[in-house]
């Protein structure tokens, strides 16, 4: 997948009109039709089946709909479940890009990933209370980076409460195998299937409180796709699994050294020490020479979590990085306008233009995430900060940094709101 990028001076840019809010279109039939059309072909391919035992009792919509957000199937994953409803789908402002209206006319609704927005809150509102069509959000807004549960904003409740509406969750297995992020978009042979459940019924919404229909939602979005498939005896024997895996796994637990591992084939290796482990067709590592620290992907991805940790509670924690950076202002395109500085420690993100009048801050409680991909749009690994205005996606000219950077990102947040 492609997306619309045009160079252009930074001062060319801040000159453009920004676009307006607008409110939610209702989806369009037609469009609804063609996009479980297509998406068929690739549903057949995984063997997807879904089990949904309550639809005849949850009654009729609107509805909230939450998913687990582990690969490009996901959407298609809906078309086929909810073929009867009508709905609408919160999604990240750049998928708009250079084809907003018909994102528009399929029901989408814009907004930035990991950052309270009122408007949005607004527009859910008024699709469930006015159009009285159901909404599908994904609660963890990126794709899972390791295999397992992402944060969660900690407003959903109160959204819940607000709606008033049955909230509904699908859950999937085996979406993030077929298409793990890291990857480069190489699809492996692995069925597909999910559970469809009544997270929280019309009178549950109404008799619990916020923090108890937190409670669900934070229950329900606790998953490990690596520990499901070592359980279910899932086998991968594509030569090309680990491909990019130093992306999620990009510090050396035998050496400590950052940015010198590589993924290749099966193999994940070490070029600081020459360490080297083969990801087994059960989703393991297993070390070719010594011992395995962490066989399980995600205890090596919270081990590496923890690292960050005790480099920003030292006062050690600071990465200053030369990025591409890419502006997104509206819909038409991204902007590429050059180079940049982009700076992250404790007191949050600042990012200074090469050559151009950039000078933008970003504080450490703004997001209790950070807005992180590999491989995206087929460009390479990025991050994205930003604000109403303008947003930042940031190209880094290091290996192995958008992973922790979104560590430091979270681990920040915490340490912030509890000083604070």
């Amino acid at each position: 997948m492609k997306i619309k990028v045009k160079k252009l001076d930074f001062e060319q840019v801040q000159k453009l009109k920004r676009p307006k809010r607008k409110k939610p279109s209702k989806p369009s039939g037609v469009l609804k039709l063609l996009i479980r059309a297509i998406s068929h072909g690739a549903l057949k391919n995984v063997n997807f089946t879904y089990d949904f035992p309550e639809r005849d009792t949850v009654g009729k919509g609107p509805y909230l709909i939450l998913m687990n957000h582990s690969s490009f199937l996901d959407l298609k994953i809906v078309s086929k479940i909810f073929k009867r409803e009508k709905y609408n789908i919160v999604c990240t402002t750049d998928a708009l890009v250079g084809k907003e209206f018909l994102m528009r006319k399929i029901g989408c609704v814009p907004t930035q990933k990991f950052v309270r927005d009122v408007a949005l809150i607004n527009d859910i509102s008024y699709i469930v209370k006015k159009q009285k069509n159901s909404v599908l959000m994904y609660p963890e807004a990126g794709y899972s980076l390791d295999g397992s549960a992402t944060p969660i904003p900690e407003g959903l409740g109160r959204l819940i409460k607000m709606l008033g509406v049955p909230v509904i969750f699908v859950k999937t297995f085996g979406a993030y195998h077929h298409d793990p992020l890291y990857n480069l978009l190489q699809l492996r042979k692995v069925d597909v299937s999910a559970t469809v459940t009544v997270l929280a019924s019309k009178e549950e919404v109404e008799n619990l409180t916020v923090n108890a229909l937190s409670e669900k939602v934070q229950t329900a979005f606790t998953f490990d796709n690596f520990k499901w498939q070592i359980e279910n005896g899932v086998k991968i024997t594509e030569k090309f699994r680990a491909d990019g895996l130093e992306r999620v796994l990009y510090k050396c637990p035998a050496c400590n050294a950052e940015g010198h591992t590589v993924g290749k084939g099966i193999t994940l290796k070490c070029n600081a020490c020459g360490k080297e482990y083969t990801l087994t067709e059960y989703g393991q590592m297993q070390a070719v020479n010594g011992m395995t620290e962490y066989p399980h992907i995600p205890d090596w991805y919270n081990w590496q979590r923890e690292c960050v940790k005790g480099e920003i509670t030292d006062w050690k924690y600071q990465i200053e990085t030369d990025v591409k950076l890419l502006m997104l202002v509206d819909y038409k395109r991204l902007y590429d306008v050059g180079e940049a500085v982009l700076t992250h420690d404790k007191s949050g993100f600042s990012l200074v233009g090469k050559g151009f009048p950039l000078n933008y801050r970003q504080g450490p409680l703004t997001s209790y995430s950070l807005n992180s991909d590999y491989y995206w749009y087929e460009m390479g690994d990025v991050v994205s900060i930003g604000d109403k205005n303008a947003l930042y996606y940031c190209f880094p000219k290091k290996d192995g940094l958008v992973s922790k950077l979104r560590l430091a990102t979270e681990e920040i947040y915490k340490i912030a709101k509890s000083e604070r």
